[in-house]
């Protein structure tokens, strides 16, 4: 509760606890008379001194050391006068599960039990009042460590969460990664084609038109990214085109970029594919593309799109062409990229040579 956190309410618990510890060290003094005082002033000193720094301390490892000393202070008071070092006893009982380790802790208040049994049994206590006292303090030790219990779950709930909120932020950070390479690489890809060329046509002198039209597909292509970058967007938000039409979206995009054939072929029931398999499909179309215009240009490509039992395929091929001066430029996160979304989702990815160009098999979940 808040209200016991607060700096006037911690003070007063303080003085009670302490008003409550020296209650029976004084009840002995005034009860042995003045030849006892010299024994139990500075026993009572002592414990309470121990258990004030155990109470107050953090150090595990003398913690431990502390509640033995005040353990030992009020089985000494006990033996004085009946009963007088009691409230030393249970504060080792509640505090020593919360102030040293399980095992320490678990020693301290064995210990405690069976010395003040002993004890009250070699003092001649009748036997009722010593196994009520021992069951008040057992009472006392169950119940403390089912608090400590909770409050070990508890923490460790809270550790287990942090982690997945940190797995999720460092998954989330790659899924942006992932999104900002598709969407960059397809567009900017192209456009650097295009630019290239209008820059090798101006230097050459060859034909200023030609180099206009490269520079007006290349614009075209940067309108183009900003579209799929809201189409990116609205995906997100959860709205999105159908599967089929994105795939045909891209294939015009390519025949309109390069002049080379791009097909799509469509078949089976697709509607149960779920919205991560939608986007793996579309994103690995969309890079294997551009692997295309980057790698092989003037290859004419064929896109395939089908269910095979309980499994999606997508298949990218080309007829491979003639070696681009910008092939170099591919990084290969691409290819890392499709494999992460296809594994992500339990599914797979193969890529390599075919018969005659590339090949790209995305298998997802249906």
């Amino acid at each position: 509760m808040a209200i016991l956190r607060s700096p006037p309410v911690r003070r007063l618990l303080a003085v009670l606890l302490v008003g409550y510890l020296l209650f029976g060290p004084v009840a002995a003094a005034v009860e042995v008379g003045p030849p006892g005082l010299f024994a139990v002033i500075p026993i009572g000193a002592l414990t309470l001194g121990c258990c004030l720094w155990a109470l107050c301390g953090e150090d595990l490892r003398r913690n431990v050391s502390l509640l033995a000393l005040t353990l030992a202070g009020g089985l000494a008071l006990h033996a004085i006068s009946l009963y007088s070092g009691m409230g030393f006893l249970y504060v080792v009982v509640f505090v020593a599960p919360f102030k040293a380790r399980f095992w320490p802790g678990a020693a301290l208040v064995t210990a405690d039990l069976v010395g003040v049994t002993a004890l009250s049994f070699a003092l001649g206590i009748p036997s009722g009042a010593v196994w009520g006292n021992t069951a008040g303090l057992a009472y006392s030790a169950v119940f403390v460590f089912l608090l400590r219990h909770v409050k070990t779950t508890r923490e460790h709930g809270a550790a287990l969460a942090e982690a997945r909120a940190g797995e999720a932020v460092l998954a989330e950070r790659a899924r942006l990664a992932r999104e900002v390479h598709d969407i960059l690489a397809h567009s900017q890809s192209a456009q650097i084609l295009h630019l290239e060329g209008a820059r090798l046509l101006l230097e050459r002198g060859d034909d200023p038109a030609a180099a206009l039209d490269r520079v007006e597909r290349a614009v075209r292509l940067a309108r183009t990214g900003l579209e799929e970058t809201r189409r990116a967007l609205d995906a997100l938000r959860g709205e999105e085109l159908p599967l089929a039409e994105r795939l045909e979206r891209l294939a015009v995009e390519f025949r309109s970029v390069t002049g080379a054939s791009c097909t799509v072929s469509v078949t089976g029931n697709l509607d149960s594919l779920k919205a991560g398999a939608r986007l793996a499909v579309a994103r690995t179309a969309q890079e294997a593309l551009t692997n295309v215009r980057k790698h092989a240009p003037g290859a004419a490509v064929w896109v395939a799109l089908r269910r095979v039992e309980g499994w999606c395929e997508l298949e990218v091929c080309d007829t491979g062409g003639r070696p681009g001066r910008l092939a170099s430029l591919g990084g290969g996160y691409g290819l890392v990229g499709m494999r992460e979304r296809a594994e992500l989702i339990g599914g797979s990815l193969a890529a390599r040579p075919g018969t005659e160009g590339f090949r790209v098999l995305l298998r997802v979940p249906a």
